[in-house]
């Protein structure tokens, strides 16, 4: 069958849909605005082959409204306009049956087509659905985001992907004639990455020329690695590749990074995206060893936000490079790790009295702020006291990295500390 199996088999109800129980179980949020009617403009945030698009479908037509669909990647201003144009005329203006525009990857869009979208949402002619892979609050202009409700859509876990599997099973009309048998399932799910779509895909090439089958790991892996390119051609290895970019700047291999940029520059990468993992890794992976390194991420984000393809990726590979050779620290990184779990394990633990404000006068008789000791009255700005509640004192969370700057903050925290920061 020439069609997809991840589109034969695409749930048409709420009651098919698979997983995201909290947007659309019994009690779910959009399962009660559909029931009321009331379908306000949002924004579907999750990861590749979640069920965003099947979403929208759904709430159209459960909420029987015309529903009209863009994609980012191809649309401009003008088709924008156009579709909005015609919702017009299929819906009542200010009715609560106005019509649906889903638009997939809404981040891809820029601000000028945001833009063209700002008037029909806001004067009622649309329902607005976008759906984004990315945070919106990086991507969707202010003005829109404010008009929408933005759901999170979560990663489906290993009994949700399993279930997709028997669905197709004994859903499809196409396979339900043949004999299959679900021996192991352990290396269909790594090779999806999570990705239902992609799951289903590989799924059917794995069973499409055969009767009766039986998949195993081994199957499944041999029968990928000879068909890379088939199931890999609508860049499903998003999430992989950039994997494998950050990797190989932690490993300081420039080599390896610059490949794997490139694959991603030819992919047709959002290169705000490449920069913005560039940022995180900066700060992650190299911290304090070179803070410049931070610096020169953010003004990569700035240059790539304003100069765009091609002669983008020729900062992002003097951003990469320069990652790439810096020192290595994840010893911040590692501290805020540390401080969240000693927070998620202690509770609100009371704020010591001589930390806290004193703004007022029954502050001030309380105690609060009482034998604090202001740094910078003492010899080199610094005097020893306690900064953390009682019950954690002496508690180490930072540990620095084993590189000459930080070595250099090891030095001078035990010469301050002495034995608190013996490491």
């Amino acid at each position: 069958m020439n069609e997809p199996l991840a589109e034969r088999i695409r749930p048409k109800t709420l009651d098919d849909y698979i997983s995201q129980q909290h947007l659309v179980g019994k009690n779910g949020v959009l399962t009660n605005l559909i029931k009321q009617g009331i379908i306000p403009s949002l924004i579907l945030w999750g990861p590749p082959g979640i069920g965003k698009t099947t979403l929208a479908n759904i709430i159209a037509t459960e909420s029987k409204r015309p529903f009209y669909t863009l994609s980012a990647i191809s649309s401009g201003v003008k088709d924008v306009r156009e579709v909005i144009e015609k919702a017009k005329k299929s819906g009542g203006l200010f009715t609560a049956k106005n019509p649906i525009l889903f638009i997939d990857e809404i981040h891809r869009f820029s601000k000028s087509q945001q833009d063209s979208l700002l008037g029909a949402v806001e004067k009622g002619w649309v329902t607005l659905i976008g759906a984004t892979t990315e945070n919106p609050s990086f991507e969707v202009i202010p003005a829109l985001l404010s008009r929408c409700q933005v759901y999170i859509l979560n990663s489906f876990d290993k009994n949700d992907l399993i279930a997709l599997i028997h669905r197709a099973i004994e859903k499809d009309e196409f396979l339900s004639t043949k004999k299959i048998i679900l021996k192991e399932t352990d290396a269909l799910l790594q090779v999806s990455s999570g990705d239902a779509r992609k799951l289903l895909n590989i799924f059917d090439l794995l069973v499409s020329t055969e009767e009766e089958i039986e998949i195993t790991n081994e199957l499944v892996l041999e029968k990928i690695q000879k068909n890379t390119v088939r199931y890999d051609k609508t860049g499903e290895q998003h999430y992989d590749i950039i994997s494998a970019f950050i990797k190989s700047i932690r490993g300081s291999d420039p080599n390896g990074a610059v490949y794997w940029l490139a694959r991603m520059i030819e992919g047709g990468e959002d290169v705000k995206f490449i920069a913005r993992r560039l940022l995180i890794a900066a700060s992650e992976d190299i911290g304090n060893a070179n803070p410049t390194a931070l610096i020169l991420a953010n003004n990569t984000f700035q240059a790539v936000s304003v100069i765009g393809n091609p002669e983008s990726r020729i900062i992002l590979s003097q951003c990469a490079v320069y990652l790439a050779n810096s020192p290595k620290s994840n010893a911040s990184y590692m501290a805020i790790n540390q401080a969240i779990d000693v927070v998620k394990k202690t509770g609100d633990l009371s704020i010591p009295l001589h930390l806290r404000n004193a703004p007022t006068k029954l502050m001030k008789d309380l105690d609060y702020g009482k034998n604090y000791k202001y740094s910078h009255s003492y010899p080199n700005n610094f005097i020893e006291q306690e900064f953390l509640p009682e019950e954690i004192s002496g508690t180490k969370l930072y540990d620095p990295g084993m590189n000459a700057r930080e070595n250099n903050f090891r030095e001078s925290l035990k010469k301050r500390w002495k034995t608190k920061y013996d490491y």
